[in-house]
Protein backbone atom coordinates (compact mmCIF):
# COMPACT_ATOMS: atom_id res chain seq x y z
CA UNK A 1 0.00 0.00 0.00
CA UNK A 2 1.12 3.55 -0.78
CA UNK A 3 -0.07 6.90 0.59
CA UNK A 4 -1.77 7.51 -2.77
CA UNK A 5 -3.95 4.41 -2.14
CA UNK A 6 -5.53 5.78 1.06
CA UNK A 7 -8.24 7.96 -0.48
CA UNK A 8 -9.34 5.40 -3.12
CA UNK A 9 -9.48 2.69 -0.45
CA UNK A 10 -11.60 4.94 1.75
CA UNK A 11 -14.00 5.47 -1.14
CA UNK A 12 -14.19 1.71 -1.50
CA UNK A 13 -14.63 0.88 2.18
CA UNK A 14 -17.16 3.64 2.70
CA UNK A 15 -19.26 1.97 -0.04
CA UNK A 16 -19.01 4.95 -2.38
CA UNK A 17 -17.23 3.08 -5.17
CA UNK A 18 -19.64 0.14 -5.01
CA UNK A 19 -21.72 -1.77 -2.49
CA UNK A 20 -23.56 -5.01 -1.85
CA UNK A 21 -25.92 -3.40 0.66
CA UNK A 22 -29.51 -2.79 -0.39
CA UNK A 23 -31.22 -0.95 2.48
CA UNK A 24 -30.56 2.35 4.28
CA UNK A 25 -30.33 0.66 7.67
CA UNK A 26 -27.71 -1.83 6.40
CA UNK A 27 -25.63 1.04 5.05
CA UNK A 28 -25.80 3.12 8.23
CA UNK A 29 -25.04 0.02 10.31
CA UNK A 30 -21.93 -0.61 8.22
CA UNK A 31 -20.70 2.97 8.63
CA UNK A 32 -21.45 3.00 12.37
CA UNK A 33 -22.78 6.55 12.32
CA UNK A 34 -23.29 9.26 9.70
CA UNK A 35 -22.96 12.93 10.62
CA UNK A 36 -26.32 14.55 9.99
CA UNK A 37 -26.76 18.16 11.06
CA UNK A 38 -27.60 18.97 7.42
CA UNK A 39 -30.63 16.72 7.12
CA UNK A 40 -31.08 16.71 3.34
CA UNK A 41 -27.38 16.20 2.74
CA UNK A 42 -27.31 13.37 5.29
CA UNK A 43 -30.01 11.59 3.31
CA UNK A 44 -27.89 12.00 0.18
CA UNK A 45 -24.90 10.62 2.10
CA UNK A 46 -26.84 7.38 2.54
CA UNK A 47 -28.48 7.51 -0.88
CA UNK A 48 -25.32 8.00 -2.93
CA UNK A 49 -23.99 4.79 -1.38
CA UNK A 50 -27.13 2.89 -2.44
CA UNK A 51 -27.45 3.18 -6.24
CA UNK A 52 -31.07 3.47 -7.32
CA UNK A 53 -32.30 4.64 -3.93
CA UNK A 54 -34.43 7.75 -3.55
CA UNK A 55 -34.82 10.56 -1.07
CA UNK A 56 -38.25 9.18 -0.18
CA UNK A 57 -36.81 5.77 0.68
CA UNK A 58 -34.22 7.24 3.04
CA UNK A 59 -36.89 9.47 4.59
CA UNK A 60 -39.12 6.43 5.11
CA UNK A 61 -36.32 4.57 6.90
CA UNK A 62 -36.01 7.52 9.29
CA UNK A 63 -39.74 7.87 9.78
CA UNK A 64 -40.31 4.19 10.53
CA UNK A 65 -37.40 3.97 12.97
CA UNK A 66 -35.03 1.77 10.97
CA UNK A 67 -32.56 4.67 11.16
CA UNK A 68 -32.43 7.06 14.12
CA UNK A 69 -31.29 10.68 13.99
CA UNK A 70 -29.97 11.76 17.35
CA UNK A 71 -26.96 13.21 19.16
CA UNK A 72 -24.37 10.50 19.58
CA UNK A 73 -20.56 10.12 19.45
CA UNK A 74 -19.84 13.87 19.33
CA UNK A 75 -22.24 16.67 20.31
CA UNK A 76 -23.83 16.91 16.89
CA UNK A 77 -26.54 15.10 14.94
CA UNK A 78 -25.79 11.64 13.57
CA UNK A 79 -27.73 8.91 11.83
CA UNK A 80 -27.38 5.51 13.48
CA UNK A 81 -29.04 2.16 12.81
CA UNK A 82 -31.81 1.30 15.26
CA UNK A 83 -29.96 -1.91 16.12
CA UNK A 84 -26.96 0.14 17.29
CA UNK A 85 -28.57 3.04 19.10
CA UNK A 86 -28.61 1.61 22.62
CA UNK A 87 -25.10 0.23 23.02
CA UNK A 88 -23.58 3.17 21.17
CA UNK A 89 -25.48 5.68 23.29
CA UNK A 90 -24.50 3.87 26.49
CA UNK A 91 -20.86 4.07 25.41
CA UNK A 92 -20.72 7.72 24.32
CA UNK A 93 -23.39 9.42 26.47
CA UNK A 94 -21.11 9.89 29.53
CA UNK A 95 -18.74 12.00 27.43
CA UNK A 96 -21.63 14.02 25.97
CA UNK A 97 -23.08 14.58 29.44
CA UNK A 98 -19.77 16.00 30.63
CA UNK A 99 -19.77 18.41 27.71
CA UNK A 100 -23.37 19.44 28.41
CA UNK A 101 -22.91 19.92 32.16
CA UNK A 102 -21.30 23.35 31.99
CA UNK A 103 -23.95 24.71 29.63
CA UNK A 104 -26.71 23.26 31.80
CA UNK A 105 -25.34 25.06 34.86
CA UNK A 106 -25.29 28.38 32.99
CA UNK A 107 -28.89 27.81 31.91
CA UNK A 108 -29.95 26.79 35.44
CA UNK A 109 -30.94 23.32 34.27
CA UNK A 110 -30.25 21.07 37.26
CA UNK A 111 -31.11 17.45 38.06
CA UNK A 112 -34.44 18.08 39.88
CA UNK A 113 -35.62 20.28 37.01
CA UNK A 114 -34.56 17.73 34.40
CA UNK A 115 -36.46 15.01 36.28
CA UNK A 116 -39.58 17.16 36.12
CA UNK A 117 -39.00 17.91 32.45
CA UNK A 118 -38.43 14.25 31.57
CA UNK A 119 -41.64 13.27 33.35
CA UNK A 120 -43.58 15.84 31.33
CA UNK A 121 -41.96 14.72 28.06
CA UNK A 122 -42.74 11.08 28.84
CA UNK A 123 -46.38 11.87 29.50
CA UNK A 124 -46.67 13.97 26.34
CA UNK A 125 -45.07 11.37 24.04
CA UNK A 126 -46.57 8.21 25.57
CA UNK A 127 -48.63 5.85 23.42
CA UNK A 128 -46.78 6.57 20.18
CA UNK A 129 -47.38 10.31 20.26
CA UNK A 130 -44.86 12.24 18.15
CA UNK A 131 -44.62 15.98 18.80
CA UNK A 132 -42.48 18.80 17.46
CA UNK A 133 -40.10 20.78 19.63
CA UNK A 134 -42.43 23.84 19.70
CA UNK A 135 -45.30 21.61 20.83
CA UNK A 136 -43.17 20.07 23.59
CA UNK A 137 -41.85 23.45 24.70
CA UNK A 138 -45.41 24.74 25.01
CA UNK A 139 -46.19 21.87 27.38
CA UNK A 140 -43.15 22.76 29.49
CA UNK A 141 -44.07 26.44 29.48
CA UNK A 142 -47.55 25.61 30.71
CA UNK A 143 -45.87 23.81 33.61
CA UNK A 144 -43.93 26.98 34.46
CA UNK A 145 -40.62 25.96 32.90
CA UNK A 146 -38.68 28.54 30.88
CA UNK A 147 -37.88 27.41 27.35
CA UNK A 148 -36.08 30.19 25.52
CA UNK A 149 -34.38 29.01 22.33
CA UNK A 150 -31.03 28.13 23.89
CA UNK A 151 -32.70 26.35 26.81
CA UNK A 152 -34.98 24.33 24.55
CA UNK A 153 -32.02 23.03 22.54
CA UNK A 154 -30.20 21.87 25.67
CA UNK A 155 -33.35 20.35 27.15
CA UNK A 156 -33.88 18.15 24.09
CA UNK A 157 -30.15 17.38 23.79
CA UNK A 158 -30.16 16.11 27.38
CA UNK A 159 -33.32 14.09 26.76
CA UNK A 160 -31.63 12.43 23.79
CA UNK A 161 -28.38 11.50 25.52
CA UNK A 162 -30.36 10.15 28.50
CA UNK A 163 -31.99 7.74 26.05
CA UNK A 164 -35.46 9.20 26.62
CA UNK A 165 -36.29 10.57 23.17
CA UNK A 166 -35.20 10.29 19.55
CA UNK A 167 -36.55 11.51 16.24
CA UNK A 168 -40.14 10.80 15.32
CA UNK A 169 -41.59 10.89 11.81
CA UNK A 170 -41.41 14.22 10.04
CA UNK A 171 -44.74 16.00 9.82
CA UNK A 172 -45.11 18.47 6.96
CA UNK A 173 -41.31 18.75 6.84
CA UNK A 174 -41.25 19.52 10.57
CA UNK A 175 -39.11 17.36 12.84
CA UNK A 176 -40.83 15.56 15.69
CA UNK A 177 -39.69 13.62 18.75
CA UNK A 178 -40.74 10.18 19.97
CA UNK A 179 -39.96 8.09 23.03
CA UNK A 180 -36.91 5.95 22.27
CA UNK A 181 -38.41 2.97 24.12
CA UNK A 182 -41.42 3.07 21.81
CA UNK A 183 -39.54 3.85 18.60
CA UNK A 184 -36.83 1.25 19.27
CA UNK A 185 -37.96 -1.23 21.95
CA UNK A 186 -35.06 -2.49 24.10
CA UNK A 187 -33.41 -5.57 22.61
CA UNK A 188 -31.24 -8.34 23.94
CA UNK A 189 -27.89 -7.12 22.56
CA UNK A 190 -25.61 -5.79 25.28
CA UNK A 191 -21.90 -5.09 25.46
CA UNK A 192 -19.53 -4.55 28.33
CA UNK A 193 -17.66 -1.26 28.00
CA UNK A 194 -14.49 -2.96 26.64
CA UNK A 195 -16.63 -4.90 24.16
CA UNK A 196 -18.41 -1.72 23.05
CA UNK A 197 -15.10 0.10 22.57
CA UNK A 198 -13.80 -2.79 20.47
CA UNK A 199 -16.99 -2.98 18.41
CA UNK A 200 -16.95 0.75 17.68
CA UNK A 201 -13.29 0.55 16.67
CA UNK A 202 -13.88 -2.49 14.47
CA UNK A 203 -16.83 -0.79 12.80
CA UNK A 204 -14.88 2.42 12.19
CA UNK A 205 -11.70 0.93 10.78
CA UNK A 206 -13.47 -1.59 8.53
CA UNK A 207 -15.83 1.02 7.09
CA UNK A 208 -13.58 4.11 7.14
CA UNK A 209 -10.08 2.68 6.90
CA UNK A 210 -7.27 3.07 6.18
CA UNK A 211 -7.29 5.38 9.19
CA UNK A 212 -5.16 6.15 12.22
CA UNK A 213 -5.81 6.02 15.95
CA UNK A 214 -6.17 9.85 16.10
CA UNK A 215 -8.71 9.63 13.26
CA UNK A 216 -10.77 7.15 15.28
CA UNK A 217 -10.55 9.26 18.42
CA UNK A 218 -11.74 12.30 16.48
CA UNK A 219 -14.67 10.50 14.83
CA UNK A 220 -15.84 8.69 17.96
CA UNK A 221 -15.41 11.55 20.43
CA UNK A 222 -13.50 9.17 22.71
CA UNK A 223 -10.35 10.25 24.50
CA UNK A 224 -7.13 8.70 23.23
CA UNK A 225 -6.96 6.23 26.12
CA UNK A 226 -10.40 4.77 25.36
CA UNK A 227 -9.79 4.92 21.61
CA UNK A 228 -6.57 2.96 22.09
CA UNK A 229 -8.39 0.36 24.21
CA UNK A 230 -10.98 0.00 21.46
CA UNK A 231 -8.31 -0.46 18.82
CA UNK A 232 -6.53 -3.07 20.95
CA UNK A 233 -9.78 -5.00 21.27
CA UNK A 234 -10.42 -4.87 17.52
CA UNK A 235 -6.95 -5.71 16.20
CA UNK A 236 -7.79 -9.36 15.53
CA UNK A 237 -10.22 -8.14 12.83
CA UNK A 238 -7.84 -5.59 11.29
CA UNK A 239 -4.71 -5.22 9.20
CA UNK A 240 -2.25 -2.33 9.34
CA UNK A 241 0.37 -0.54 7.26
CA UNK A 242 2.88 2.03 8.49
CA UNK A 243 3.58 4.86 6.07
CA UNK A 244 5.32 8.19 6.64
CA UNK A 245 5.54 7.44 10.35
CA UNK A 246 1.80 6.79 10.75
CA UNK A 247 0.10 3.43 11.29
CA UNK A 248 -3.07 2.99 9.25
CA UNK A 249 -5.64 0.37 10.23
CA UNK A 250 -8.27 -1.19 7.97
CA UNK A 251 -10.45 -4.25 7.62
CA UNK A 252 -9.19 -7.46 6.07
CA UNK A 253 -11.33 -6.87 2.99
CA UNK A 254 -9.56 -3.56 2.27
CA UNK A 255 -6.14 -4.79 1.22
CA UNK A 256 -6.62 -4.12 -2.50
CA UNK A 257 -8.36 -1.75 -4.87
CA UNK A 258 -11.21 -3.16 -6.91
CA UNK A 259 -10.91 -0.62 -9.72
CA UNK A 260 -8.38 1.76 -11.20
CA UNK A 261 -10.82 3.47 -13.61
CA UNK A 262 -11.53 7.19 -13.45
CA UNK A 263 -14.14 8.15 -10.86
CA UNK A 264 -16.15 11.27 -10.09
CA UNK A 265 -18.50 11.81 -7.14
CA UNK A 266 -20.68 14.59 -5.77
CA UNK A 267 -20.40 14.08 -2.03
CA UNK A 268 -22.69 15.91 0.39
CA UNK A 269 -21.88 18.48 3.03
CA UNK A 270 -20.33 16.82 6.10
CA UNK A 271 -19.82 13.54 4.26
CA UNK A 272 -17.99 10.82 6.17
CA UNK A 273 -15.33 10.76 3.43
CA UNK A 274 -14.16 14.15 4.68
CA UNK A 275 -15.49 14.79 8.19
CA UNK A 276 -14.57 11.48 9.81
CA UNK A 277 -10.78 11.95 9.79
CA UNK A 278 -8.61 14.21 11.89
CA UNK A 279 -6.04 14.28 9.08
CA UNK A 280 -7.80 14.92 5.76
CA UNK A 281 -4.74 15.42 3.58
CA UNK A 282 -5.14 12.06 1.83
CA UNK A 283 -8.02 13.59 -0.14
CA UNK A 284 -7.76 17.35 0.39
CA UNK A 285 -4.75 19.53 -0.38
CA UNK A 286 -4.06 21.79 2.59
CA UNK A 287 -3.82 24.80 0.28
CA UNK A 288 -7.48 24.23 -0.68
CA UNK A 289 -8.83 23.36 2.76
CA UNK A 290 -10.44 26.76 3.36
CA UNK A 291 -12.37 26.42 0.10
CA UNK A 292 -13.94 23.15 1.25
CA UNK A 293 -14.21 23.76 5.00
CA UNK A 294 -15.16 27.15 6.42
CA UNK A 295 -13.47 28.73 9.41
CA UNK A 296 -16.43 27.87 11.64
CA UNK A 297 -16.35 24.18 10.72
CA UNK A 298 -18.91 23.95 7.92
CA UNK A 299 -18.00 21.15 5.51
CA UNK A 300 -19.24 22.05 2.03
CA UNK A 301 -20.52 19.56 -0.55
CA UNK A 302 -17.44 18.43 -2.46
CA UNK A 303 -16.49 17.25 -5.94
CA UNK A 304 -14.19 14.23 -5.69
CA UNK A 305 -12.17 13.16 -8.73
CA UNK A 306 -10.17 9.93 -8.41
CA UNK A 307 -10.19 10.23 -4.62
CA UNK A 308 -9.12 13.89 -4.52
CA UNK A 309 -11.29 16.88 -3.64
CA UNK A 310 -11.14 19.17 -6.70
CA UNK A 311 -13.99 21.55 -5.94
CA UNK A 312 -17.35 22.17 -4.33
CA UNK A 313 -20.92 22.09 -5.58
CA UNK A 314 -24.40 23.09 -4.49
CA UNK A 315 -27.94 22.57 -5.79
CA UNK A 316 -29.80 25.66 -6.95
CA UNK A 317 -33.59 25.50 -7.18
CA UNK A 318 -35.41 28.14 -9.23
CA UNK A 319 -38.99 27.93 -10.44
CA UNK A 320 -39.16 24.21 -9.61
CA UNK A 321 -36.06 23.59 -11.72
CA UNK A 322 -32.83 22.35 -10.19
CA UNK A 323 -29.32 22.97 -11.43
CA UNK A 324 -25.98 22.18 -9.86
CA UNK A 325 -23.43 24.93 -9.37
CA UNK A 326 -19.91 23.49 -9.68
CA UNK A 327 -16.99 25.48 -8.26
CA UNK A 328 -13.77 23.73 -9.24
CA UNK A 329 -10.59 24.79 -7.45
CA UNK A 330 -8.88 24.95 -10.83
CA UNK A 331 -11.26 26.51 -13.39
CA UNK A 332 -9.13 24.96 -16.15
CA UNK A 333 -9.78 21.44 -14.81
CA UNK A 334 -11.25 19.31 -17.58
CA UNK A 335 -13.77 16.77 -16.32
CA UNK A 336 -15.03 13.85 -18.36
CA UNK A 337 -18.40 15.10 -19.75
CA UNK A 338 -19.94 11.64 -19.52
CA UNK A 339 -18.98 11.34 -15.85
CA UNK A 340 -20.36 14.82 -15.16
CA UNK A 341 -23.69 13.94 -16.75
CA UNK A 342 -23.78 10.62 -14.91
CA UNK A 343 -23.17 12.01 -11.42
CA UNK A 344 -25.63 14.85 -11.97
CA UNK A 345 -28.31 12.48 -13.21
CA UNK A 346 -27.74 10.19 -10.24
CA UNK A 347 -28.39 13.09 -7.85
CA UNK A 348 -31.48 14.22 -9.77
CA UNK A 349 -32.83 10.66 -9.81
CA UNK A 350 -32.32 10.42 -6.06
CA UNK A 351 -34.37 13.59 -5.59
CA UNK A 352 -36.95 12.51 -8.21
CA UNK A 353 -36.87 16.11 -9.40
CA UNK A 354 -37.21 18.13 -12.58
CA UNK A 355 -33.60 18.80 -13.55
CA UNK A 356 -32.00 21.28 -15.87
CA UNK A 357 -28.75 19.69 -16.93
CA UNK A 358 -25.86 22.10 -17.37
Amino acid sequence: MHLSDIAPLRLQNQQITNTNFTTPSEMVHWLGAVQAQDYNMAKWAVGLRLPGSTNEQIEAALNNGHIIRTHILRPTWHLVAASDIRWMLELTAPHLKRIAAGYNRKLELDTPLFLKIFDLLTQALANQQELSRPELMLILQQAGIRTDELRSSHIMFQAEIEGLVCNGARRNKQFTYALLDEKVPPGSQTFTRPEALAELARRYFTSHGPATLPDFAWWSGLNLTDARLGLEGAKTYLLSETMAGQTYWFGEQAGFLNSTSESLYLLPAFDEFMVSYKDRTAALDLSRAKEAITGNGIFKPIVVLNGKVVGTWKPIIKKQKITLDWQLFNPEEQLNPELVRSVQQRYFTFLDCNPELV
